[in-house]
């Protein structure tokens, strides 16, 4: 019999299928959430977030162009992250929509708490830092709060249909008031290690809803 040629086997490890590059590249994106809701994106080395995931440094280019094409991928992903979120809350039906807005700031604030306060807001992180950001960054920022004023002021035009909400109230500026709001105190929160500046902004902010 003739011998077959055989081809040679290849030394190292064996390319990565396209399921492997999804996953790495779901773990850096994921890792980087984690690093920078508690760290600057500034002050946020790649090795930090190689090191959690355990991805040598060269190939994070091989996944992202760049730190600024990172960094606008974790806008994305986050925002749709809390948008979800929001949803969950601002949707649910089986509430009045007060009860819907206060349903999430709970569970906003219990986020908070399991992480010690270690973890703040991305994009609310990203807008303190944005003198030192890329200009790109400015817009992505920008839309993503106002999707998620666009989402609350829903709830609220719902609040006002039903009479729950004063038909004087602006329900669009209410939102934009709330968020503005809300990302100082969890800022303040992360600051102080404590509950006492989600809870002093919750309480002041339902107060002075004018009820219908």
């Amino acid at each position: 019999m003739e011998n077959q040629r055989q081809t040679p086997r290849r030394r190292g490890r064996p390319p990565k299928s396209r399921a492997d590059l999804s996953d790495t590249r779901e773990l850096l994106l994921r890792a980087g959430l984690e690093v920078l809701t508690e760290k600057g994106f500034a002050a946020t080395g790649i090795d930090e977030i190689l090191g959690r995931v355990g991805v040598p440094k060269g190939s994070f280019y091989h996944y992202f162009e760049s730190k600024e094409a990172f960094g606008l991928q974790l806008i994305t992903r986050y925002g749709d992250f809390f948008a979800k979120k929001l949803d969950r809350h601002l949707c649910n039906t089986t509430l009045r929509p007060l009860e819907r807005l206060r349903a999430f700031v709970s569970d906003a604030m219990e986020g908070m708490a399991r992480h010690d306060y270690r973890r703040g807001c991305l994009i609310g992180n990203l807008g303190q830092e944005m003198g030192a950001l890329p200009e790109s960054f400015r817009a992505h920022l920008k839309k993503t709060f106002f999707d998620w004023q666009e989402r609350f002021a829903a709830c609220l035009l719902e609040a006002q249909n039903i009479g729950e909400l004063s038909a004087e109230a602006k329900p669009y500026q209410v939102a934009e008031f709330f968020w503005i709001g809300w990302e100082g105190a969890v800022l303040r929160a992360k600051l102080e290690q404590s509950a006492a500046p989600l809870e002093l902004f919750a309480t002041f902010f339902f107060v002075s809803l004018p009820k219908g």
